[in-house]
């Protein structure tokens, strides 16, 4: 019982030390003679389930998190230094729902010009980042989100994200709105993709 509360001891220290999420793995390693250390991140999870920091699973790893129904309490009015343009949160939602992507299928979607400069914003926040060439004339860039994305967003996965009829329950989505013209148009890239040919890809490191 000892040796259980040290090693659950040693997981909160390095959790709390961590300055990103920490893949189970990891937190392995310092545990050597632990044989599951998914067990005790699980009890660990339960034992700070109603306290005011979660123990939760995002972006491929675990970390601390303020309990969301405690937001109302710890939300302060702050001037924002920095927001999103339209454009970039658009190119965000485009890169993160059909990724890899590049510029001109980006274009294509959104049926505007993509600014080189919206997405270099997107890239210095660490959003997204390039993934490979496509396999077609010009060998364009594609485009994929970061962990960092994952992490800000409380995922564990691009698949955590909401699907259309989550984001219309939510009074986020409405005919007039990109996301919608985003996920619906996109959708013909996908069909097309069936035959392995149209979005053939290779990573950069795969070029000789």
């Amino acid at each position: 019982m000892e040796e259980r509360h040290r090693q659950l001891r040693v997981i909160e220290a390095l959790l709390f030390s961590a300055k990103t999420p920490l893949p189970a793995q990891i937190i392995g390693e310092h545990i050597p003679e632990l044989e599951d250390v998914t067990v005790l991140l699980a009890d660990l999870a339960a034992h700070y389930s109603e306290r005011g920091v979660n123990l939760i699973n995002v972006a491929g790893g675990w970390t601390f998190r303020t309990a969301p129904d405690l937001a109302p309490a710890l939300r302060r009015e702050a001037e924002v230094q920095r927001k999103l343009s339209r454009a970039a949160l658009e190119t965000l939602a485009i890169v993160a729902y059909h990724q890899p992507v590049t510029r001109i299928e980006i274009e294509q979607i959104r049926g505007v010009t993509v600014n080189k400069g919206t997405l270099d914003i997107l890239f210095d926040a660490d959003w997204i980042a390039p993934r490979g060439r496509r396999r077609t004339p010009g060998r364009p860039v594609t485009w994929v989100t970061t962990d960092a994305f994952l992490n800000h967003f409380g995922l564990s996965e691009t698949d955590d994200l909401p699907g259309i009829e989550e984001l219309k329950a939510a009074g986020l989505l409405d005919l007039s709105t990109p996301p919608l013209i985003i996920a619906e148009a996109a959708q013909d890239f996908a069909d097309e993709d069936e035959d392995g040919e149209v979005f053939e890809f290779e990573r950069e490191e795969d070029k000789e």
